[in-house]
């Protein structure tokens, strides 16, 4: 995948992230991932994952979370982040408490002023793997062979650098689709009538 030149890009265009922080948010485990864009190339920065002990409150959880993602955003300098967007879950109490991860993920990015982009985990899958419905094995074997990573890869981890790859990709789709726009739209013509 190729960057399109900041020289053809438009003026009324946002400036393409470089280094994103992909996150994949959990209450137990919430897995990150930077990724950075160069050339035509990706380059695997750093992953890991934010584990929160099972006997803390709810509270305690979401803290550990956010501290975990300010450190590593202050350690990578994204210049956005990407968050898997929820769109199911099995009850309503893990419904709960997915959002408020997601919630103290989206916070420690907007503290920062980071862009925060946001997308289905069918989308993050179709990007990186090329099927929607893709399984946790598919997504981390292919992470592993875009990045060129050896070695287990946790499965959350792995969904996160596979929804910051997505944005990375999805922005480029997006600029070059700008850059074919016309500046200016024509105005419609009104149809002459056939009818007497």
């Amino acid at each position: 995948m190729s960057w399109p030149s900041p020289v053809r890009r438009r003026a009324d265009a946002q400036p393409l992230a470089r280094r994103v922080l992909g996150i994949d948010p959990g209450s137990a485990v919430t897995g990150w991932g930077v990724v950075e864009a160069a050339g035509t190339s990706l380059i695997h920065l750093a992953h890991g994952t934010v584990i929160t002990a099972g006997t803390q409150g709810q509270a305690a959880r979401l803290e550990r979370i956010y501290r975990g993602l300010e450190e590593v955003i202050d350690s990578y300098n994204p210049d956005g982040v990407c968050v898997e967007r929820v769109f199911f879950a099995r009850n309503a109490q893990s419904a709960l408490k997915l959002g408020q991860a997601r919630g103290v993920a989206i916070l420690a990015a907007a503290r920062r002023s980071l862009a925060v982009h946001e997308y289905a985990a069918v989308e993050i899958k179709a990007a990186v793997v090329g099927y929607g419905h893709a399984t946790k094995q598919q997504v981390q074997m292919m992470i592993a062979s875009l990045l060129r990573l050896r070695g287990k890869l946790p499965a959350d981890a792995a969904d996160a650098l596979a929804a910051a790859i997505c944005h990375l990709h999805m922005q480029v789709l997006r600029a070059r689709l700008i850059e074919a726009l016309p500046r200016t739209i024509a105005p419609l013509r009104p149809r002459k009538s056939i009818l007497p």
